[in-house]
């Protein structure tokens, strides 16, 4: 008898196509723990937090999820030592450089949120590229918020919108949800449906605050560079039975 391997694009059977989540969005936390426990580096579990959030991305691609956004990097994270943020940097850059055109050829739209312009200038070349070079692929939207702070989103958002007004160019009663999310980073980008967060925390942590409003949550013990395409079945699945009321009975 032969048996039929199991594709990657092939959606489980359980899952309903028409009920998955359009946009996902995944805080990776563990990669520091992971390593430890394996009795590595800490920058050992970064490099792996990257596989994994390449293997989530093509499973989203396959699984027919429109969008996936990845916190990469918070303000709050400069204050780690000063040798992982380089490494970090470093990372990502070296990244960007080596998978662009594997990402191109899967038609990945690639998008960067966050405060951009205090990042190291040969990342923000690399950064500029990428998003250039992607910005009509149509086949999933990947987002990577980078140096990003929801808190400091809104905050620039209050600015330029106040700006506007002082300079008479907009009336305040003109202000609401709509104007006030064209101003976001996120400007051109659905909010999520569904945030996980590995690692077992039980906080958003300054992620996307204005944007998950109404985003189900789904938080599992598994480290970030654990997390495969059996745990992001079950995520899927665990989002699958929640019922969205969005405030309604």
């Amino acid at each position: 008898m032969t048996v039929k391997p199991t594709l990657l694009q092939d959606l489980p059977a359980d899952l309903e196509r028409e009920r998955l989540p359009r946009h996902v969005a995944v805080i990776m936390d563990g990669n520091g723990r992971w390593a430890q426990q394996q009795g590595l580096p800490r920058i050992m579990g970064h490099r792996r937090g990257v596989d994994a959030l390449k293997g989530i991305l093509r499973c989203c691609k396959d699984w027919g999820v429109q969008a996936l956004t990845a916190y990469a990097f918070s303000t709050e994270n400069w204050g780690r030592p000063i040798e992982e943020v380089d490494f970090l940097m470093t990372l990502f850059e070296r990244v960007l450089r080596r998978e662009l055109q594997e990402m191109k050829a899967e038609d990945v739209q690639i998008r960067f949120v966050g405060n951009l312009a205090a990042l190291p200038r040969s990342l923000q070349t690399e950064i500029e590229r990428s998003m250039s070079e992607t910005r009509y692929n149509q086949g999933i939207q990947f987002t990577i918020a980078t140096n990003y702070g929801g808190r400091q989103e809104i905050v620039q958002a209050c600015r330029a919108i106040a700006t506007q007004v002082k300079q008479g160019l907009l009336d305040p009663d003109q202000i609401d949800e709509a104007l006030f999310e064209r101003h976001l980073y996120t400007a051109e980008i659905s909010d999520p449906d569904l945030l996980i967060r590995t690692s077992g925390e039980m906080r958003i942590s300054n992620f996307l605050l204005w944007q998950m409003a109404y985003a189900e949550l789904y938080i599992t013990e598994t480290h970030w560079p654990d997390f495969d395409r059996s745990a992001f079945h079950q995520a899927l699945a665990a989002y699958q039975q929640r019922h969205r009321r969005f405030g309604k009975v």
